[in-house]
């Protein structure tokens, strides 16, 4: 059975709409959803959503119905990792604008947030030498992990015994851990570290240093692996984007994208000990413990293919769920391959005292996973970045496909239970019916991840989660529609456009507090108008027009918005 909100179409306006459809013999029948709820069905996890859009400030918190219970405002967009904690307060990193490092992911403050959104601490992690990126952990002794860029130069490169035909002019973004200790209210201590660079092997240059035979060491990173696509050209080489803690074990698992690896390493080493090769609870040092995804990056002549393919968000699956010790991982896939995005499932090859047991062709298993999702027809479900899945506690799995900003439920026979289109874009909530602007790859609305919060979770106790409004907006009677949870602003507003620069096309967007005649204008740097469109009676609410500018030359210019007797200007830079 399909469960619907009824407070979005109640009877009486249904009742209406027909009598309506009845006397004017027209169709004014209600419109199907564009963003927020889509579907849900029996058998879905009851809970609460935790969200936070790319590409605008606030993380959200929603029922199953898609209705709002609670959000937290932030400084900047996420940078990426957002979690509710324990205790009800909020880890987030935020996106630090840094020149050194121009690749995307990027972080930089790491705060926690009140229930009320007071900020109780912050920390950055960003100068010319490190910046942090993608994802965060708070472990159990309050101590949080992070996953950051280091800077080496091409000549450094070299030297560890890169390629030199291949070593990126710009040098290299190895990744590193830190554990930090918070303290005070802004500040911190790094107690813990673990580098890539310290766990390297090469067999280029017999003359530097981590020369070896790559096969020989599959606990050792290879310097020299073939990455995926065009990430040769550029710095960041790794990319990593997950970190997962499992306190049982002691160990950490990474998503390493551009070597379609997720890699295990000892948590229970000191500084010392995890920058070499030996110590700690298993033995090795640093070193890594186990592998999986990419057999080439450490047997280059391996039979077996890629497992993985750019993948992101790999997880323990937590103890008492369905699965619980497996680990689940997000594979992007390539679709010029042929390989369109899997949420995959696998039991490592580990035994009773946490050590991970290699093949007898030396690579690591398993050969298949326990459990995959793909779409019926695969070619429906690709995301070509971002993205996660999560199980939850009746077995389903909570999927994101980041790149559209989808959030799905499935069950273990991969029927679909429950979906919802985040409906924020870096404008602000688009309005119920309105496409979510983008192209067949990707569309304005991403989301990193999504968690479900069971509703008896104490990290909820004694919160208030009485259901508002829905995120997105619903035209108001103006428009002779339903719904007054339009955003309609006390005079008019111009926002600024996006994507800014612009390369080809652009969206103007604006806000009007009463219907009017709306003209926006754009003007190049000698005040000459280059475009202009006109709307001679538009209705109250937020509006957008769309700006094909490839004919606009490479430069600064001034866009305008004239709505009831206000001039409202900003600028946009077109490059080429």
């Amino acid at each position: 059975m399909i469960k619907r909100s009824t407070y979005r179409f109640p009877l009486q306006r249904i009742v209406f709409a027909f009598l309506i459809f009845l006397l004017l013999s027209s169709a004014s029948t209600a419109q199907e959803n564009t963003v927020g709820l889509i579907e849900h069905h029996d058998g879905a996890f009851e809970g609460y959503t935790l969200f936070a859009p790319i590409r605008n400030t606030s993380t959200y918190l929603i029922d199953m119905e898609g209705r709002l219970l609670h959000s937290w405002p932030g400084n900047s967009t996420p940078g990426l990792g957002v979690y509710l904690l324990s205790d009800g307060r909020l880890l987030r990193s935020e996106r630090v604008n840094n020149l050194n490092f121009t690749v995307g992911g990027g972080g930089g403050r790491i705060v926690i947030l009140s229930w009320e959104g007071d900020v109780l601490w912050e920390y950055f992690y960003t100068n010319n030498m490190v910046h942090q990126h993608h994802d965060l952990e708070m472990l159990p002794n309050g101590n949080i992990l992070m996953i950051a860029w280091e800077r080496k130069s091409r000549s450094e490169a070299i030297a560890a015994g890169v390629d030199t035909t291949r070593a990126p002019e710009d040098g290299l973004y190895p990744d590193h851990i830190i554990e930090v200790r918070p303290e005070g209210s802004n500040g911190g201590t790094i107690v813990w570290e673990w580098h890539v660079w310290d766990h390297l092997i090469q067999d280029f240059d017999s003359t530097k240093p981590n020369f070896g035979v790559v096969e020989e060491h599959p606990e050792l990173i290879n310097l020299n692996a073939e990455i995926t696509g065009t990430a040769i050209t550029k710095p960041d080489w790794w990319h990593s984007n997950a970190v997962d803690y499992n306190a049982a074990l002691d160990q950490i698992v990474i998503s390493v994208r551009n070597y379609s690896e997720i890699w295990i390493i000892d948590h229970s080493t000191t500084i010392e000990e995890a920058a070499g090769h030996s110590g700690g609870r298993y033995g090795r040092g640093g070193d890594l413990l186990y592998r999986y995804g990419n057999p080439r990056t450490y047997q280059p002549d391996a039979a077996i293919l890629r497992q993985l393919i750019v993948q992101h968000d790999a997880r323990w699956i937590p103890d008492g769920y369905p699965g619980e010790g497996n680990i689940m991982v997000f594979s992007n896939g390539d679709r010029n391959l042929g390989a369109y995005s899997a949420v995959v499932e696998i039991t490592p090859p580990m035994d009773s005292s946490g050590h991970y047991q290699i093949g007898a062709t030396g690579i690591y298993g398993p050969e298949s996973p326990v459990w995959n999702y793909t779409a019926p027809n695969p070619q429906d479900f690709y995301a070509k970045n971002i993205s996660g899945a999560s199980r939850l506690p009746n077995g389903n799995t909570l999927i994101c496909n980041g790149p559209f900003g989808e959030l799905f439920e499935v069950t273990p026979g991969d029927e679909t239970v429950w979906r919802y289109i985040n409906p924020v874009t870096h404008n602000g909530p688009l309005t119920q019916g309105e496409k979510v602007p983008g192209d067949e790859l990707s569309t304005e609305n991403p989301v990193f991840r999504c968690t479900r919060i069971a509703p008896d979770d104490p990290r909820l106790a004694g919160k208030d989660l009485s259901p508002g409004d829905f995120i997105e907006l619903y035209p108001t009677s103006i428009d002779g529609r339903d719904d007054a949870h339009a955003y309609t602003p006390s005079q008019p507003e111009l926002k600024q456009n996006y994507p800014n620069p612009v390369s080809g096309s652009t969206t103007i967007s604006y806000a009007l507090p009463t219907q009017g005649r709306v003209t926006v204008r754009i003007f190049d740097i000698y005040g000459r108008e280059v475009w202009k469109n006109s709307v001679a009676a538009q209705s109250a609410g937020t509006h957008s027009m769309r700006v094909a500018a490839y004919d606009l030359r490479s430069g600064t210019y001034r866009y305008t918005l004239e709505a009831q007797g206000r001039v409202l200007s900003r600028k946009m830079t077109v490059l080429r």
